[in-house]
């Protein structure tokens, strides 16, 4: 099934498309697409829900993300773009969750932002609490699958001095949706194309069997080191063909329009802004 939460920013109501492509209103069971809930999706009959009339915005489909965990260099061709050895371990980092917004919505270049780039990447949803899983076991904790753009400032990354926390987590640089998708229907997340548009022009083709720890890996290693609850989202990586990664660089402007999808997941559009503040 594919789950949204719509409305205003800040005011998002949970929410799910019947296999008719009608989007049904949850509000009525429950206040939002969170904690425990996500791991009752699939006990959900879109059939007995009201429909929803209307355009509305969506949301980030999850609701009260706790953590929001980066993977770094996860692509083999992704490492090699950027002339570094494929990691011997996965490269984890945190990008900050009020970077999360729509699947719609504007992203906003900060004060001082030239070096602002793209990352399509498969995210995963963590539906019940997770402390050091086997990778045998690590997929039945996942509640779904989202696409995440994970915007990047590059000299706020890596030329300032610091973690790459800073350059990931301005206001919007963290698109995601627009549907939470469940597992039966989003298929084997190792099967799944990857795909950026710049301006229309396509700028990433990838494929997730070409990640170098794959999902299960991922939520396993992750998971011994820190309990993963049910809302977090793992953002899994990105493969080659962002702006840093191509000669010569390019990076995101005011004006321009980016759109992404990873398999089955839905399509993002984003366009690019300045700050006005």
């Amino acid at each position: 099934m594919r789950f949204v939460r719509f409305g205003p920013a800040g005011a998002e109501r949970p929410g799910v498309y019947d296999n008719t492509g009608q989007l049904r209103d949850l509000s009525g069971e429950f206040n939002d697409l969170s904690g425990p809930v996500l791991a009752e999706l699939n006990k959900i009959d879109p059939a007995n829900y009201p429909a929803a009339h209307g355009d509305v915005r969506l949301g980030n489909p999850v609701g009260q993300v706790g953590k929001y965990i980066c993977v770094g260099m996860n692509y083999t061709d992704h490492a090699r773009e950027n002339n570094m050895q494929p990691p011997r371990e996965p490269i984890i980092f945190l990008k900050a969750t009020s970077a999360l917004c729509g699947p719609h919505d504007d992203v906003i270049l900060p004060r001082g932002s030239e070096k602002a780039d793209w990352e399509a990447e498969l995210g995963v949803v963590i539906g019940r609490p997770a402390k050091y899983v086997t990778e045998k076991d690590a997929l039945s904790y996942v509640a779904g699958f989202v696409s995440v753009n994970d915007v990047s400032d590059r000299e706020f990354q890596i030329e300032r001095a610091g973690q790459w926390t800073k350059g990931k987590s301005a206001d919007t640089f963290g698109p995601v949706g627009p549907w939470l998708v469940t597992p039966d229907e989003a298929g084997d997340p190792q099967n799944l194309t990857l795909k950026f548009w710049l301006n229309g022009q396509l700028m990433q083709d990838g494929h997730t069997s070409n990640m170098i720890f794959p999902v299960a890996k991922l939520i396993s290693y992750i998971s011994q080191f820190m309990s993963l609850q049910p809302g977090d989202i793992i953002a899994t990586g990105s493969p080659s063909g962002v702006g840093m990664g191509r000669r010569p660089q390019v990076f995101l402007t005011p004006g321009d329009v980016m759109e992404l999808e990873v398999g089955a997941l839905g399509r993002q559009r984003q366009v690019v802004r300045a700050e006005t503040l």
